[in-house]
C-alpha cells in the first residue's frame, strides 16, 4: 500500500471535515469529488452555492454530499466578524475592516477552523492563493500552537523505486515558507519536521542537516551555520537522531557515508532532510519531484494550533486530495 493509501485509510479511521475556500477551481472539485467517493473526509466549500454547483455541472463533476457556505448570507458571519474584531482591534482592525476580510473566503474558512463548535477541523488553500495570502489570516486567527517556536513548511515527497529513506518517503523542510533561515530556526524546523515524519510517516525520523560540506571537509559561515543548527538541535532535543552539516549523498547513501563521515550516527539512512534555506529547499523538492517523477504533497505546515496546509499553485486535482487526506490525519491528532 502506498504512503497516501495508507493515509487515506487512517483519515477514514476518525473522519474529520476540511475546508476547501478556493470552490471554483476544477481542480479543487474534482478533489472534491475523489474525497467523496472515497469517503475518508468531508468536505466544505467556501463559495456562492449557485456558482459552484454550475461549475460542477458544466465540467461533470459531481460534489453531491459536499457543503456550501457562502459568507454573504451565512448565519455565521456577524460572529464571525465580532470574532476576528476581536482578535485583531488591538492591532487597529476595525469592525468594517473585519466585514471587508470576511469577503474573502480563505479568511472565512479560517474562522470556521477556530470555530468552538467544531464547524470545520482544517484548511486546505493554495490552488490559487499565494503561500503568504493562505498563511497571513492562519497565524492572525488561528495563531501558533503551545511550545511552537517558528511555523515552518515541509513537503512529504514519495521518490518510486528508491531503496533510500524510508522505502522512498522523505521529508524535505523548509521548502516553502522560512526564507533565510537563522540556525536557532534551522533546529526548530528539524525538530518540528521529525515530529511530522513520526506522525505521518509512523517510522522513526533521522535527520540530516544539509550542507556542501561533510563533518568540516570545508569551512565557511554556510557551514558552520549547519554545524551550529545541529548542535542546538541536540540540545533541545538529545533522544533525536540527528546529524550534520552533511552533503545529500553522505546524508542519504551508506556507502558514501562510510567515506565521507564514518562516525556518522544516521549512517546514510537519513529520512528527514532540513535545508539550509529557501532556496535549497524550494529547488532540491522541484527537482526530484520532475526528474525523479515523485509524488510532492506541500507545502504542509507544522506549527500552527490547527492543521492549515499550503498547495503549490502547480498542483493536480490528485495532490489536492492527497493533501485533504493529510491535513484529515494532522485533525486526528
Amino acid at each position: 500500500m502506498s504512503f497516501i493509501d495508507e493515509i487515506k485509510q487512517r483519515a477514514k479511521q476518525q473522519i474529520k471535515t476540511i475546508v476547501l475556500p478556493e470552490s471554483e477551481d476544477i481542480r479543487i472539485l474534482k478533489a472534491t469529488e475523489q474525497v467523496l467517493k472515497e469517503k475518508y473526509a468531508n468536505i466544505i466549500l467556501i463559495g456562492d452555492e449557485e456558482k459552484v454547483n454550475k461549475k460542477a455541472e458544466e465540467n461533470s463533476i459531481n460534489i453531491k454530499g459536499a457543503k456550501i457556505v457562502n459568507p454573504n448570507n451565512s448565519e455565521k458571519y456577524n460572529e464571525y466578524v465580532n470574532t476576528l474584531y476581536q482578535l485583531r482591534k488591538n492591532k487597529g482592525l476595525t469592525i468594517e475592516q473585519a466585514k471587508e476580510l470576511l469577503k474573502n473566503p480563505v479568511y472565512y474558512g479560517m474562522l470556521m477552523v477556530k470555530d468552538e463548535t467544531c464547524e470545520a477541523d482544517g484548511l486546505v488553500s493554495g490552488a490559487i492563493h499565494s503561500t503568504s495570502d493562505t498563511l497571513r489570516p492562519a497565524l492572525q486567527i488561528l495563531r501558533t500552537a503551545p511550545g511552537t517556536e517558528l511555523v515552518s513548511a515541509f513537503f512529504v515527497m514519495i521518490v518510486p523505486h528508491c531503496k533510500y529513506g524510508e522505502n522512498g518517503t522523505f521529508i524535505f523542510a523548509d521548502s516553502g515558507l522560512n526564507e533565510n533561515p537563522t540556525d536557532t530556526d534551522l533546529a526548530h524546523i528539524a525538530i518540528s519536521s521529525a515530529k511530522s515524519f513520526r506522525q505521518l510517516v509512523k517510522k522513526e525520523p533521522k535527520v540530516a542537516m544539509l550542507s556542501y560540506s561533510s563533518h568540516g571537509s570545508a569551512k565557511s559561515e554556510l557551514t558552520e551555520k549547519m554545524i551550529r543548527a545541529t548542535n542546538k538541535v541536540k540540545e533541545l532535543e538529545p533522544d533525536l537522531l540527528v546529524d550534520g552539516e552533511l552533503q545529500l549523498d553522505a546524508a542519504i547513501i551508506p556507502e558514501i557515508a562510510q567515506l565521507k563521515a564514518p562516525n556518522s550516527p544516521i549512517k546514510g539512512e537519513a529520512n528527514v532532510l532540513i535545508f539550509p534555506d529557501l532556496n535549497c529547499g524550494n529547488i532540491g523538492y522541484k527537482l526530484v519531484q520532475r526528474l525523479a517523477k515523485a509524488e510532492a504533497y506541500g507545502p504542509l505546515c507544522q506549527g500552527i494550533s490547527k492543521p492549515v496546509n499550503d498547495l503549490s499553485r502547480g498542483c493536480s486535482s490528485s495532490d489536492v486530495a492527497g493533501v485533504i487526506a493529510i491535513t484529515a490525519v494532522q485533525a486526528q491528532n
